[in-house]
């Protein structure tokens, strides 16, 4: 394992971060696909230069700004999301008042109940997922599978990491959708009301941190959504990916 790997090493945080995708999976968390899914991410974040650009921030400003203007906002999360990233999931959720629902691709009881113990062990108090009594009009693997009162009744989701035929589903059903990233071309980030195209680790504790700023100077969430222009954040961070050096 590399976790002990020192801060000067240039890969530190990419190495860390392979170190927990592979302790979720260990763990019952993530699958092995999941593993391939988060190098294709990686990746593309390497030509980003593994930062979060200036339009990813003001994307996660405004995700932040649909979340606090919802009636019922809820934080989709999968095997992936809840290896590397537990705790700020939490913590956005609280930012918010959103909910949180493990939906999983490759789905079992087991790996939705590991999960949600993972999560409850970072601060979760309530997570939903394992009633699986609601349904995501066609979509026909388990993906399609979520709880009535949870995806199902939410008006904003959080779709962390790529997923694009179940954010297009959703985005069918009139759903805001906030999708987390890294490939700007995906279709997950072009149907989304608000791409933002980062690594999940940072989108989330930004996320939160625009949510707590923007509840504390009562803003006009209505200005803010309506002032972002999500195709504009697509074309930055396509530039910026197709521009990023390989100097490191």
């Amino acid at each position: 394992m590399t976790a002990d790997v020192p801060d000067s090493h240039p890969r530190a945080a990419s190495l860390r971060t392979r170190d927990r995708l592979v302790e979720g999976l260990e763990n019952g968390l993530t699958s092995r696909t999941g593993l391939i899914a988060h190098g294709r991410g990686e990746a593309f974040d390497y030509l980003l230069g593994e930062r979060t650009i200036p339009s990813a921030d003001r994307a996660a400003r405004a995700a932040a700004a649909h979340l606090l203007a919802a009636d019922h906002p809820v934080i989709s999360v999968n095997g992936n999301v809840a290896a590397l990233a537990p705790e700020r999931v939490v913590d956005l959720a609280d930012a918010t008042d959103a909910a949180i629902e493990v939906n999983l691709f490759h789905r079992s009881a087991e790996r939705i109940e590991a999960i949600a113990d993972h999560l409850r062990a970072h601060g979760a108090t309530d997570v939903h997922g394992l009633a699986g009594d609601g349904r995501i009009p066609g979509l026909d693997h388990d993906r399609g599978i979520c709880d009535a009162d949870g995806i199902e009744r939410a008006d904003v989701v959080v779709v962390p990491l790529e997923d694009g035929d179940r954010a297009a589903a959703l985005a069918e059903l009139g759903k805001s959708e906030i999708v987390i990233d890294l490939n700007p071309l995906s279709r997950s980030a072009q149907v989304a009301d608000v791409p933002i195209v980062d690594n999940v680790v940072r989108a989330l504790p930004t996320m939160a941190a625009h949510a707590r700023e923007l509840s504390e100077a009562g803003a006009d969430l209505d200005g803010v959504i309506a002032e972002f222009d999500a195709d504009a954040a697509l074309a930055d961070a396509e530039r910026t990916i197709r521009e990023g050096s390989l100097a490191d």
